[in-house]
């Protein structure tokens, strides 16, 4: 019997010690997944009723009630300062398409409002940049009417979409789609907050596919060609090197007014196709037209601002101009399809590819292009080092081309901070996106702790005493950082109302920075 006993004691002992090996390495691959891989895992374990399809009989009450419980109210407060020529030169071409912004008299703060989708249960939600941007404060109301304080985890203004995060675990959350299955004239719900009316649902088609509306960046373009990797399109003659958009919309009929920004298109199986971004309006109200952005293109953007805290891009390395009758003609050229290459930037893939001036894209990846979206869209899902096929006309003939996508310096953001002294506030405050340091990039810096600064936004801390992007973050407060948990816990420990923060620039010249909280 003491045999018996001492086996299944050790049985039940290994099996534990098992178990609880399983749990930490099951905790520590999810911290490696993607935002898709890691819904697979919540699904697989969370299963619910398959929801069918309303290609039949027109019911969408099984895709609203999966996805509104999910789909979230932002509230962002701004000082008077923070108000730009740039919102008002929006809100007279567009009608306040990006939001619902009020204004009240200009020694008020400001209040504006829109929408987000929480897409992990431990509180990652995605909005638009525009929703966010230069916030001293974001609240989060759930549909269960509880509020957070949120932080910006990182923004890619060049696509308008924002990654944020509260403090919470258990949320319900919204299955990501795929959104190359996108059909035109297939039914789609738009979820979010318009008008302050929070979880209103409405219902339409998808009415076009890969629109590009020439709306991100276009307070901000000049009239340099050379700065634009992928070159003029029909609606912005150019993008300057800063502020490299990426637009190829799915445009939809469901209503979609100002407070819609940032919230959830989804189809009739309750899956995520898009994140709604703006409407095309003469009033600011909606007259028949939405956008949202393609959430396949979200994904990648989503992922790389939580792994690297900031978006790794590939570029072609190609000016072009996209063709029509009248681009034909004037280059005197007979076909009226594709991209045709008007540059190529020196030590760009592309010329070290062979794509050579006057080429004309016709393909990418056998993927037939008809307009500038269809190429932006599909680069702007890869990263420095993948490769593409390109099929151009060249000499009356077609040729197929490999190009490897290279790398560029990422472009700051802009999202002001805040000035209250909640954990979420003065991490906005700071004004900057962080990436841990590894074993081995401490070993070759000599510093025992460290996060290393990926992004910097304009009118924050970092900003203000010119810490770039490149410089590690070795101690918040005296207190030794090596992730943003470890800077949420230092910023709340103010010492006489103070932040210092301790670092090393990347030019390997120390600094101690002091900052005070108001």
């Amino acid at each position: 019997m003491r045999k018996i006993g001492l086996t299944l004691l050790t049985a039940f002992v290994g099996g534990a010690m098992a178990i609880g090996t399983y749990k930490v390495f099951e905790n520590k691959q999810e911290s490696s997944m993607s935002f898709e891989d890691r819904q697979k895992v919540y699904f697989a374990s969370n299963k619910s009723a398959a929801i069918t399809s309303s290609a039949g009989d027109v019911d969408f009450t099984q895709a609203a009630a999966a996805v509104t419980p999910a789909v979230v109210y932002i509230r962002t407060t701004y000082s008077a300062s923070a108000s730009s020529g740039r919102d008002s030169q929006m809100e007279d071409l567009f009608g306040q398409m990006f939001g619902q912004r009020m204004r009240p008299r200009q020694s008020q703060p400001q209040m504006a409002s829109g929408s987000g989708v929480i897409i992990s249960p431990d509180g990652y939600i995605v909005t638009n940049n525009h929703v966010v941007e230069k916030a001293d404060k974001i609240t989060v109301a759930t549909n269960d009417h509880r509020t957070f304080q949120a932080k910006v985890i990182g923004t890619d203004p060049n696509t308008d979409l924002a990654l944020i995060k509260i403090t919470a675990t258990n949320l319900p959350i919204v299955k990501l789609g795929n959104s190359d299955d996108v059909k035109v004239g297939e039914w789609v719900l738009a979820v979010g907050n318009p008008f302050n009316l929070t979880s209103t649902v409405t219902a339409g088609i998808v009415s076009a596919k890969g629109r590009n509306i020439g709306i991100i960046g276009s307070e901000d373009q000049g009239d340099d060609d050379d700065q634009n990797p992928f070159g003029p399109t029909r609606n912005q003659p150019a993008v300057p090197k800063a502020n490299k958009a990426i637009e190829s919309f799915i445009q939809t009929d469901a209503a979609i007014n100002p407070g819609n920004s940032g919230g959830a298109l989804v189809n009739t199986k309750g899956e995520l196709i898009g994140i709604n971004s703006a409407i095309a309006s003469h009033t600011g109200s909606y007259e028949g037209y939405g956008f949202a952005i393609p959430i396949n293109l979200a994904k990648k953007v989503l992922d790389d601002i939580e792994k690297y805290g900031s978006v790794k891009r590939g570029y072609i390395g190609v000016n072009f101009v996209e063709l029509n009758e009248d681009q034909a003609d004037r280059l005197n050229i007979k076909t009226t399809n594709g991209l045709y290459v008007n540059d190529v930037v020196d030590g760009g893939g592309a010329q070290q590819a062979g794509v050579r001036k006057g080429d004309i894209i016709t393909k990418v990846d056998g993927t037939t292009i008809y307009e500038s979206s269809d190429l932006q869209e599909r680069i702007g899902r890869l990263q420095p080092g993948d490769k593409v096929k390109l099929t151009v006309l060249r000499d009356g003939g077609t040729k197929d081309i490999a190009v490897t996508l290279k790398g560029d310096i990422a472009p700051t953001n802009k999202t002001a901070a805040a000035r209250s002294k909640s954990a979420e506030e003065l991490y906005n405050k700071l004004g900057a996106s962080f990436k841990p340091l590894t074993p081995q990039e401490k070993g070759k810096l000599h510093v025992g702790s460290g996060v290393l600064v990926t992004q910097v936004r304009s009118g924050g801390f970092f900003d203000e005493t010119d810490i770039p992007v490149g410089s590690v973050i070795t101690s918040i407060n005296k207190q030794p950082i090596n992730g943003v948990a470890d800077i949420d816990k230092a910023i709340t420990n103010l010492r006489n109302g103070m932040v210092i923060i301790t670092g090393v620039y990347p030019d390997g010249t120390s600094f101690n920075n002091t900052f005070q909280v108001q």
